[in-house]
């Protein structure tokens, strides 16, 4: 079974900066697309940035320029870079993987809390 553990989201002030990293296990990492969703309370769940095998990166517009996504193979690790960070970025952050075996080979994390707050 595929496991997907996020590091610890927290408080950050408006402007400042925050990075999150996922961890996977039980897979072959190199031929899977992550990615970053977040929800925020009475908010559906959105897709925040997407990273595929061959490192094409699409973005929400509403993080464009302020968020990074990349992964390193060899640490079978997917990060999510946060600057400029704003209120409305506040939610829980959730990594995703989508694997090769059809659409059922899918594998959520945890989900950790975001807070941007002064």
């Amino acid at each position: 079974q595929v496991q997907l553990v996020e590091s610890e989201g927290g408080l950050v002030q408006p402007g400042g900066s925050l990075r999150l990293s996922c961890a996977a296990s039980g897979s072959i990492f190199s031929r899977n697309d992550m990615a970053w969703y977040r929800q925020a309370p009475g908010k559906q769940r959105e897709l925040v940035a997407l990273i595929t095998t061959g490192g094409r990166t699409n973005y929400a517009e509403s993080v464009k320029g302020r968020f990074a996504i990349s992964r390193d193979n060899d640490k079978n690790t997917v990060y999510l870079q946060m600057n400029s960070l704003k209120p409305d970025d506040t939610g829980v952050y959730t990594c995703y993987r989508r694997g090769t075996y059809g659409p059922r080979d899918v594998s959520w994390g945890r989900g950790t809390q975001v807070t941007v707050s002064s």
